[in-house]
């Protein structure tokens, strides 16, 4: 399928690794031109480099703190025009409430929803006069169905999708700009890993026991791959998607239990 997004340019953050290189993944394959960003500088060069390979769109990589202002606006400045916003932004670490004094709750907020919400008040109104926008904010399967340990996840993610539910359905989703979340369940990433850690750690178990155990919970008896990740996002960024706006996709290989 012809997404009809080639030439297109698109913002994309924390890509240089996990899921959201997927995403920029999935674009460039499309002969999207991308601007990815992240902190690591070297993590992040290596990402471009193999995304210049594929030999499609242009691609600029922006090292830099996205949650600041002067992250933001070096990516902003990357990016000819933005046609496409990927927002994505590493989860706050797990952990009790009681633990988290506001500094936590700040930085939290900062990352997953405020920062999110300044890239969108940037770029939206310029999609809405060119008659073409994309913006994904990928959050996480925690926004339909909370987990415990993760309640600064929880809390910011759950903002950020209550403001997008009113933003997508305004003015501008009659001019030709979409806006979707993207939850992704349990994807085989250094976040995934990371946290199984922190629950083997605390809880003296063995990683592996936990690993295999949240694996056998899913319904499709594996873990998602950013690869898959990122070929439904390029798809809710293609021509195809122009009349899905102001939902939320979940990813999670069946864990979900609810209808709806």
């Amino acid at each position: 399928m012809d997404l009809g997004i080639a030439g297109k340019w698109a913002l994309v953050c924390a890509a240089s690794k996990g899921l959201g290189k997927g995403c920029a993944q999935a674009l460039v394959r499309e002969g999207v031109n991308v601007v990815i960003t992240a902190r690591g500088e070297e993590a992040l060069q290596a990402t471009a480099a193999e995304l210049r390979a594929l030999q499609r769109g242009e691609v600029r990589a922006v090292a830099g703190d996205i949650t600041s202002p002067e992250g933001r606006a070096a990516a902003l400045s990357a990016c000819p025009q933005v046609d496409i916003l990927v927002n994505n932004a590493g989860g706050p670490p797990p952990g009790d409430f009681r633990d988290w004094d506001r500094g936590a709750w700040v930085k939290a907020l900062e990352a997953n929803m405020l920062t999110p919400i300044e890239l969108i008040k940037a770029t939206v109104d310029a999609m809405a006069a060119r008659g073409f926008g994309r913006i994904v904010n990928i959050t996480s399967g925690a926004v339909k169905a909370p987990i415990d340990s993760l309640g600064l996840s929880n809390g910011a993610r759950s903002g950020l999708t209550g403001f997008v539910a009113g933003i997508a359905r305004s003015g501008i989703a009659a001019k030709g700009v979409t806006i979707n979340g993207l939850l992704p369940g349990a994807f085989d990433t250094e976040r995934l890993r990371s946290g199984t850690q922190h629950a083997a750690t605390k809880t003296g178990q063995d990683f592996e026991v936990l690993w295999q155990r949240r694996l056998q919970a899913i319904p499709a008896k594996r873990f998602g791959t950013a690869e898959e990740f990122g070929a439904m996002c390029a798809f809710l960024c293609s021509v195809h998607a122009a009349y899905l706006t102001g939902q939320n996709i979940l990813l999670d290989g069946g864990a979900y239990p609810g209808t709806f």
